[in-house]
């Protein structure tokens, strides 16, 4: 592949970015999807996933090729979800031991709310809440799988090494995220300077997520894992699975977040360290 088709793919990336971005923006600030009865700002990931497809076939490229295999995808997610699960025990474990520690007890409760930087008090615990969340969730995460790890990993990494490509994806991932404090403070809900502290937060924390999430993509040669773990923390911990203080709901909810996805990263970067010095040594013992 020369040069400059390799340039046109990357900046084919950046303009597929930045439509995404304009359309989440869209919906947050204007449609506002997530405050109608439908609960969930999913309108801008539907058009995400349709310019995902556009894109793929404007590239020859297939669903298989950035990572949607049939083969291995009940195993796959299955590992997924365990990661995800078997974190956020720990996680929820530490919460509610903070809580507590603070004389302030707290319980589990299952309903589903809508994401809140400041805790969502409406509990909904219709079955119909919880099936439109998984469905909800399924295309968000199978569109910023898609994009941020399947399609962005793979055409970066024509031109640069897996970590630079794995690292743009991630920034891109961060930013991102950044619609939910701009709306906070849009809505006066936090300072600027709150607004800002929280911006980079989460430009953090989705980065390393976004980090993780392409060092599965990488060890497993498929989207499923990753996927898993990314619907588990949407799904979940995000919305299902509750935290019930004297203070209310969820208090502690990005500490929950933070401290899972801490734990998952670091065990995941363990792995994938250990896998790449034991290719080395079998390619020094070999040659």
């Amino acid at each position: 592949m020369g040069r400059n088709t390799k340039y046109k793919l990357d900046s084919l990336c950046i303009a597929i970015f930045t439509l995404c971005l304009a359309a989440r923006f869209i919906e947050y600030f204007l449609i506002e999807t997530d405050r109608t009865a439908i609960g969930e700002n999913v309108f801008h990931k539907a058009a995400g996933i349709i310019i995902l497809a556009l894109t793929l076939k404007r590239v020859n490229l297939t669903w298989s090729d950035i990572g949607f295999q049939r083969n291995g995808f009940v195993t796959s997610m299955l590992k997924g979800l365990s990661l995800g699960s078997v974190c956020f025990a720990i996680s929820y474990w530490l919460e509610l031991t903070i809580l507590a520690l603070q004389g302030n007890p707290a319980h589990l409760e299952i309903y589903i709310s809508s994401f809140s930087l400041t805790g969502s008090q409406i509990k909904n615990t219709d079955f119909v809440f919880f099936l439109l969340c998984v469905v909800f969730n399924v295309v968000n995460v199978w569109m910023e799988e898609g994009i941020f790890r399947g399609l962005f990993i793979k055409i970066f990494s024509e031109s640069k090494s897996f970590m630079q490509a794995n690292f743009i994806a991630a920034f891109l991932f961060g930013i991102w995220h950044i619609v939910m404090p701009a709306r906070s403070y849009m809505d006066g809900e936090m300072s600027f300077a709150a607004m800002v502290l929280m911006g980079i937060g989460y430009i953090i924390l989705a980065g390393i997520m976004g980090i993780k999430w392409g060092l599965l993509y990488h060890m497993t040669g498929n989207i499923w894992t990753g996927l898993g773990d990314h619907l588990f923390n949407n799904t979940v911990a995000t919305n299902m699975l509750h935290v019930i203080s004297l203070n209310g709901a969820d208090e502690l909810q990005i500490v929950r977040i933070m401290a899972a996805q801490l734990i998952s990263f670091t065990f995941v970067l363990v792995i994938y360290v250990y896998r790449s010095r034991k290719k080395r040594v079998n390619r020094n013992v070999f040659n």
